[in-house]
C-alpha cells in the first residue's frame, strides 16, 4: 500500500432534473423548490447502480441555472478558449441555487494527460453532485423528525459578533465537505470502467458563495483572485488560493516521503516536476491532481486545501482561471481587465482573449495552452439584455447561452475546429539528455510567506504538465 493513500469511501450524487415539482407532503399546491427534490432523492435507500449514475449525469444539461459552456448566468460569466495544443482540455461551471436558493458553486478544472479532457469534464460535471451529496445527507439527518420535506439547506452567514463559535462551526462543516467530495471523487476516477486516469488528470479550484461566506477547495494549479477595493478606492488583487506546485517545499517534503522524486529538466530549470522513483516519467508538474493514479503512490494526492473568507462591501468579484491564464498575466491585469470591462459579460472573455494576445507578444514560438475564466460578481447583478444587444448579441444567443443546453462530443469540443493533440508528451529519445536540477528545500525557509504570494511561470515552459507517459521498464532503482 503506499504512503500516501487518497481513496475515500465513495458518495453518490444526485440532482433535480427539473426546476418544477410538487412535494408530496405539500397540501397547498405550491411549486417545490429544488432544494425539496435534493432532500427527496437523498433519501431513497436504494442502492445507486451505475447506470443510475449515468442517466444522473445525462440530465445535467437540463438543470436550471448551471452554465457550463460560453456566455453567462445571473451572476457570473464563463468563458474558455483551446490553445494550440489541440483538444480543449480545459472545464468551467457555474451553478446557481446549488443546495440552496442563495448558494453558487463554481469551478474550473484543467487536464492533462491523453484523456485530460474527459478527466476536467468528468470532474465538472461528478464533484459538485458529491459535495451537494454530502451537504444535504447532513442536513436529512440533523432535520429527520421534520415534518417539512422543503425545508431549504441553510448554512447561516456567519456573524462572529454573535456567536464567536460560528465561524469555526461552518469552516468545519464546509471542510469536511470539500475534503469527502474530493476523496470521493478520485475514488470515482480510479474505479471508473471506461475512463483511463492512470497517465491522465485534472487540476481543480472550487469555490462556493452563500451570502457574505466565500468557501474554497482546490487541487493544482488552476487559481482564484479576489478583486477588491482597497481603503483609497483603488482595486487591488487578493489572491484567495496556492498554486500546488512541486516546488513548494512542503509538496516536495511529503513526495520525496513517498518516494517520489522531484527535479526540474535541463532546458526548463524554473519547472520542477514530479517522476517515478524507477524510471524518469511523467513529469508531472503539479502535486496534487485528481487522476494520475500512476503517481498516487509516490507523493501525487487530491486533498483538498480548504480556505474560507468573510467577504465585505468591499469585494466586487471573484476570478478563477486555468494556468493558462496565470503564466502570462497577473493578478493584478487580471483584475483591472476584469473591473474596466465594456460589460460584465464580456469579462471572462476578454481575459481570455487578452491572456492569447500575451502568449503570441511574450512567447511567439511557444505553443499557447488552454485558457478559461469565470467571472463571479458578488453583488449578484449582471448586464442588462440591453448592453448585450450594445455589443452584438441576439436575443437568442442570449437565451442559448443563458439556457446552456449545449452537447459536448465525446472529444470535448462542439465549436471549434482543433489541431491533432501532442499530449504534453515528450518521446524518450527527446529525454535522453536532459539533466536534473533538483529541487533545493533549504531555500524554502519562509515557505509560508512564499506560497500566499505565489505567482504564475514567467516562462513558456509551462505549457506541458505533462512530460512523458511511464514506460515502466524493467530497470529498477540503484541502491
Amino acid at each position: 500500500m503506499g504512503c500516501c493513500p487518497s481513496g475515500a469511501e465513495q458518495m453518490g450524487g444526485c440532482v433535480s432534473i427539473s426546476s418544477r415539482s410538487t412535494c408530496s407532503s405539500r397540501s397547498n399546491g405550491e411549486t417545490a423548490s429544488s432544494s425539496c427534490l435534493w432532500m427527496d432523492m437523498i433519501r431513497h435507500k436504494r442502492r445507486r447502480t451505475f447506470s443510475d449514475h449515468v442517466t444522473t449525469l445525462q440530465h445535467l444539461s437540463s438543470v436550471p441555472n448551471r452554465i457550463f459552456t460560453n456566455g453567462r448566468s445571473h451572476t457570473s460569466c464563463i468563458f474558455t478558449q483551446q490553445g494550440r495544443k489541440g483538444i480543449n482540455q480545459d472545464a468551467m461551471i457555474v451553478w446557481e441555487g446549488f443546495v440552496a436558493e442563495d448558494v453558487t458553486f463554481c469551478g474550473v478544472f484543467d487536464g492533462h494527460g491523453p484523456h485530460g479532457h474527459l478527466v476536467a469534464r468528468k470532474v465538472r460535471d461528478t464533484l459538485p453532485l458529491k459535495l451537494s451529496t454530502f451537504l444535504n445527507s447532513r442536513e436529512s439527518k440533523q432535520n429527520a423528525s421534520s415534518a417539512n420535506c422543503c425545508r431549504n439547506v441553510k448554512f447561516d452567514v456567519v456573524d462572529p459578533a454573535k456567536d464567536p463559535s460560528a465561524e469555526e462551526k461552518v469552516e468545519s462543516l464546509w471542510s469536511q465537505a470539500f475534503l469527502k467530495s474530493y476523496k470521493a471523487m478520485d475514488k470515482e476516477l480510479r474505479s471508473h470502467p471506461n475512463l483511463d486516469c492512470f497517465c491522465s488528470g485534472s487540476t481543480a479550484v472550487t469555490v462556493v458563495k452563500q451570502g457574505s461566506n466565500l468557501f474554497m477547495g482546490y487541487i493544482g494549479d488552476s487559481r482564484a483572485i479576489l478583486g477588491s477595493k482597497d481603503n483609497n478606492d483603488r482595486m487591488m488583487a487578493i489572491q484567495l488560493t496556492v498554486d500546488l506546485k512541486p516546488d513548494l517545499p512542503r509538496e516536495a517534503e511529503r513526495i520525496k516521503r513517498c518516494k517520489g522524486r522531484v527535479f526540474a529538466l535541463q532546458d526548463e530549470p524554473e519547472v520542477q516536476r514530479v517522476w517515478l522513483p524507477f524510471d524518469d516519467a511523467p513529469g508531472l508538474a503539479m502535486a496534487r491532481a485528481f487522476g494520475d493514479f500512476c503517481l498516487k503512490e509516490y507523493g501525487v494526492i487530491s486533498i483538498p486545501e480548504f480556505s474560507h473568507r468573510i467577504l465585505t462591501d468591499r469585494d466586487k468579484f471573484v476570478v478563477l482561471a486555468s494556468d493558462g491564464v496565470w503564466d502570462v498575466l497577473s493578478n493584478e491585469e487580471v483584475v483591472a481587465i476584469v473591473s474596466t470591462a465594456p460589460t460584465r459579460s464580456l469579462a471572462a472573455r476578454i481575459v481570455v482573449e487578452s491572456a492569447a494576445r500575451e502568449w503570441k507578444s511574450k512567447y511567439p514560438t511557444s505553443k499557447m495552452d488552454d485558457c478559461a475564466v469565470v467571472c463571479l460578481f458578488l453583488d449578484g447583478k449582471m448586464d442588462s439584455e440591453s448592453d448585450y444587444e450594445e455589443q452584438g448579441f441576439s436575443s437568442a444567443t442570449l437565451q442559448s447561452n443563458h439556457s446552456c443546453n449545449a452537447v459536448e462530443s465525446d472529444d470535448g469540443q462542439n465549436v471549434e475546429p482543433y489541431l491533432q493533440r501532442n499530449f504534453t508528451v515528450r518521446s524518450a529519445e527527446d529525454n535522453d539528455h536532459y539533466s536534473r536540477v533538483p529541487i533545493d528545500l533549504e531555500d524554502g525557509q519562509n515557505a509560508g510567506s512564499e506560497e500566499q504570494n505565489w505567482s504564475g511561470l514567467e516562462g513558456v515552459t509551462r505549457v506541458n504538465s505533462l512530460v512523458q507517459l511511464p514506460r515502466f521498464s524493467e530497470e529498477r532503482p540503484r541502491p
